[in-house]
């Protein structure tokens, strides 16, 4: 019998969400890795529960453009 591995993918109406450690697996493939500062982020994130839309505004101020 083979297991089922999952990538922790919902498919969403605009199209997929993919979970931390799927996305941690693609980029990996792609060559690209999260800094210990982002994953300290990332934690803090879930730590405070920041909404989708907060934790977009602090990562657009902290590594956005300044214009």
């Amino acid at each position: 019998m083979t297991s089922k591995r999952s990538l922790s993918i919902k498919k969403t109406r605009a199209g997929y969400t993919i979970g931390r450690t799927g996305f941690a697996k693609i980029s990996a493939v792609e060559g690209l890795s999260i800094t210990a500062s982002m994953e300290a982020d990332f934690r803090e994130f879930d730590r405070r529960g920041l909404s989708a839309k907060d934790r977009r505004t602090v990562i657009a101020h902290k590594y956005g453009k300044m214009r």
